[in-house]
């Protein structure tokens, strides 16, 4: 559907095709560079809609649930990875029929559901290094304690019999030298089962969309690796890179109160139901026009969500004018992991989904209404 006629009065997340086309030519740059496989993880990004532009540059995905999976058997018309902390039995048929690689969390997992061959399906492990650069507890796959991925001791000198592969994930928006160190620890600790596997997948978390990540290093980091060892096919499953800085939440003020000397925007969107990364980490998203460090003289508000969660608001922003009802405001670089992790809790109305063409054009690619949050509960 074209928005010739869209209601810019509407909160919606807008994609631009633009910027989207631009993270893709770069990871792919990187992937024929280095001869690694670099997939698109749908935890982060799962717009389907936009997967006709991601099918021209050749990507496959990973999955962490069998819904995941579907889809990007239906839409990328590829296979996919999958991990999942736990497989049930009576869906392994499915995954199977979904996925080219199939990752077990534990080696209860493995000895419960096996390495059938059918399908021509790879099994790997994960794997534990006991290392991760991610401070926030939220994130971290390796604190103690951890439920994921099995470590060195545990796992041993051999792989299992049907285990072709090792699979990682310690990394979150992370950059090349955490990725370098992460190598030399797999290599140390895992030396026996690297010489014996068929392919290492290193996860998500490499953010090489960033502008201020090290391409280049990335490159000579993944090209030594596989010098090093050739009979290894590598993987990298990057979420947050494929749709770092593509797009923004456009959302509007409704009312300005102010109690206590705090004036507070209250606007048509909400952070815990449209932004809940921002209060999970928590961060403080870019504002367009808006200094996120309140300035003396400035007109100064802190942002509220339009939900009954009295922690439902950021702050404090000022910007160069006083808000007045109706402004826009435009949070930027809200695509990745954002447009995923949405839910409808008080039944908030979910902005829509929209895809800025090159030519200017805003493309419609899903508008809600009452019956998506009724027939949810139905």
């Amino acid at each position: 559907m074209k928005t010739t006629n869209w209601n810019r009065e509407q909160p919606c997340y807008v994609m631009e095709e633009d910027l989207l086309r631009r993270n893709l030519a770069l990871i792919r740059s990187v992937a024929d560079a280095t001869g690694v496989e670099i997939i698109v993880a749908f935890k982060a990004f799962a717009l389907w809609k936009t997967f006709p532009i991601f099918r021209e540059y050749n990507f496959a995905s990973t999955a962490s649930s069998l819904w995941e999976a579907q889809l990007g058997f239906e839409e990328l018309g590829q296979r996919a990875h999958a991990f999942s902390p736990a497989y049930q039995n009576r869906e392994f048929a499915q995954w199977e029929k979904y996925c080219s690689h199939i990752t077990y969390n534990s080696l209860s997992q493995y000895s419960s559901l096996g390495t059938p061959s059918q399908n021509n399906i790879s099994y790997g492990l994960r794997i534990n290094p006991k290392y991760s650069p991610v401070e926030t507890d939220l994130y971290n796959p390796a604190m103690p304690g951890s439920r994921f991925g099995i470590s060195a001791q545990e796992l041993g000198l051999h792989l299992p019999k049907g285990i072709e592969g090792l699979h990682c994930h310690v990394l979150c928006e992370g950059n090349s030298f955490q990725l370098e160190k992460l190598l030399s620890i797999i290599e140390r600790d895992f030396a026996s089962p690297l010489r014996e596997a068929k392919w290492l997948n290193l996860g998500g978390g490499h953010l090489m969309t960033h502008k201020e990540y090290n391409v280049d290093h990335l490159i000579a980091v993944l090209k030594a690796f596989r010098q090093r060892y050739p009979h290894l096919k590598v993987i990298l499953e990057p979420g947050s890179a494929f749709a770092w800085q593509t797009g923004f939440l456009r959302s509007h003020v409704v009312d300005i109160v102010e109690h206590d000397g705090i004036k507070t925007a209250i606007l048509d969107v909400s952070f815990t139901c449209h932004m809940p990364d921002c209060l999970e980490m928590p961060y403080q998203p870019t504002v367009r026009g808006a200094n996120s460090t309140p300035v003396a003289g400035q007109p100064t508000y802190r942002l509220g969500g339009n939900s009954c969660l009295s922690g439902d608001y950021m702050g404090d922003w000022s910007f160069e004018q006083p808000l007045k009802v109706g402004d826009e405001i435009i949070f930027e670089d809200m695509i990745h992991y954002t447009t995923v992790k949405t839910n409808m809790f008080n039944g908030i109305a979910h902005p829509a989904l929209v895809l800025l063409r090159s030519n200017g054009e805003e493309e419609l690619l899903r508008a809600f209404d009452y019956e998506d949050y009724k027939q949810r509960m139905d």
